[in-house]
């Protein structure tokens, strides 16, 4: 009784520092930037779908950078995992249908936030002591700021949060949709993922790129091929489920109104844990790619937003709402609900298990444990090298084996308690990495931003002028940008 009084405080006391965390302010500002960035890029995530797309195929690897393709995999294998199946669910059971639209808005929004993001790392990275590129909000915040002490504590914030905080959400969703699928215990699936995480994370960043590339498209297309055949076969309820979102995003339904600011908190923030915008992880994985100019990943960032949310997580959301296999829990008391759909199924990744079950009999449980298998891994994995960049950064790009070896083991020994973890204390523990990382990364983007417009604008200019797109930094008047004198020496 002693232990379990132990562990229900912790519980409580992790619920309250997210609580504290994720506060007005958190969602006005992510809400604040992604309107002001889109002004600033003049609406960039609408004008420039076209080139983002023909971007993401473009450039090949180098000794010394990931391909644009690669980059984009890495990073969308940071962003789809277990917000786009788990998050999703969560999201409709404690905002209700509402929380979508929410992540809709943030998606939109968002897409100018990670192209300001990932451009700043481009512009700044540098190389490590192999040769590699690394970048990331602790070095552009250094570099375009000169706030070395701002980098080192969100550098230090950074390995503490996909070190140590935020694996625990993705490897307790494996382990709760396994058991659903298939009865595993928890500790089998642990031994299983701690085992496949350190052949892949002690193979380096290539062998991540490389399992990343392959992976990550497979996972989304099958998953968005099944919610389409879902839908398909409930497309009478799509206009009611449609009205059903709209109404209870701003509160017009007299049941569903009542959880109107929980719809928006819950979809701001299921939305940037899934898309992560803002958060400062797709920086790390675009400053690897090897490209001729900054914006081009900017650009092919920004689209990796919308293949997470406005296809992924939506998938999800349309999954559960159109079979109606839901539970919205009542805001003035958590015991209650306002909607059952779904009797004695906790919020999780079982609802969409149910819900695909409901018309593919024999197949929806274990479909969607295999999917969030796939996606919460790959996000797991994405996690590890971002921790992996900013302990690099920490030691001036030298760190020794040993400090890396031992953020393996720690992360490795992380994922393994995350499957056996209570669901609510893993979230809380991700939600506290998610928040901590966007308050210390949007507010340096919001003061550092505008190398970025100014290399949106350069690129610009040149593909109208009918030129191959160069990034010169010094004729911008962007200082500290010395790794650009090299790359272009080299071509």
């Amino acid at each position: 009784m002693e232990a379990q009084a132990i562990i229900n405080s912790i519980a409580s006391i992790l619920e309250t520092i997210q609580g504290l965390v994720w506060s007005y302010p958190l969602i006005g500002l992510c809400l604040f930037a992604g309107v002001f960035f889109s002004v600033a890029t003049r609406f960039m995530q609408i004008r420039g779908i076209k080139e983002m797309i023909r971007l993401m195929l473009k450039n090949k690897s180098s000794d010394s950078g990931v391909s644009s393709f690669q980059a984009f995999a890495m990073s969308l294998s940071g962003r789809v995992g277990t917000g786009n199946i788990t998050g999703v669910a969560l999201a409709i059971g404690v905002g209700g249908p509402g929380a979508i639209f929410w992540m809709w808005v943030v998606a939109f929004l968002g897409a100018s936030t990670s192209y300001v993001e990932c451009t700043l790392a481009q512009i700044y990275k540098q190389k490590d002591k192999n040769a590699y590129y690394r970048g990331g909000p602790a070095y552009y915040i250094e570099k375009a700021m000169g706030q070395k002490w701002y980098a080192l504590i969100f550098a230090g914030f950074t390995v503490l949060a996909w070190g140590f905080l935020m694996p625990t959400t993705q490897s307790n969703a494996i382990a709760e949709s396994l058991t659903v699928a298939w009865d595993i215990k928890p500790i089998y699936t642990a031994i299983g993922l701690a085992i496949v995480m350190s052949f892949i994370i002690f193979g380096g960043i290539r062998r991540i790129a490389s399992f990343a590339q392959w992976v990550v498209p497979f996972m989304a297309l099958a998953y968005i091929a099944v919610a389409l055949v879902i839908i398909g076969i409930n497309f009478k309820a799509i206009p009611s489920m449609l009205t059903l979102i709209f109404e209870s995003a701003f509160g017009m339904g007299p049941v569903l109104g009542a959880v109107i600011w929980q719809a928006i908190q819950m979809g701001v923030k299921r939305g940037l844990y899934s898309n992560e915008a803002g958060q400062g992880s797709a920086p790390h994985s675009a400053a690897v790619a090897e490209v001729k100019h900054p914006a081009e990943q900017g650009y092919v960032q920004a689209f990796s937003v919308y293949i997470d949310t406005l296809f992924v997580c939506t998938a999800t959301a349309f999954i559960i709402l159109s079979t109606g296999l839901y539970n919205v829990v009542d805001p003035n008391n958590p015991d209650a609900f306002i909607y059952v759909g779904l009797q004695g199924v906790e919020a999780g990744s079982a609802f969409a298990q149910h819900a695909i079950e409901s018309v593919l009999p024999g197949f929806g449980k274990g479909f969607v444990a295999i999917a969030l298998l796939f996606f919460a891994f790959t996000t797991i994995i994405a996690y590890y090298y971002m921790a992996e960049t900013n302990l690099t950064y920490l030691f001036k790009n030298k760190p020794s084996q040993i400090w890396i070896n031992l953020l393996r083991f720690g992360s490795v020994v992380t994922v393994f308690l995350g499957c056996i973890y209570a669901s609510k204390t893993a979230w809380s523990l991700g939600d506290i990495g998610v928040g901590l990382m966007a308050w210390m990364n949007i507010i340096a983007i919001l003061i550092l931003f505008v190398p970025a417009i100014k290399a949106l604008r350069d690129y610009e200019a040149q593909k109208k002028a009918g030129k191959t797109p160069v990034f010169h930094p010094e004729k911008l008047g962007i200082k500290n940008a010395e790794i650009w004198n090299e790359i272009n020496s080299t071509k």
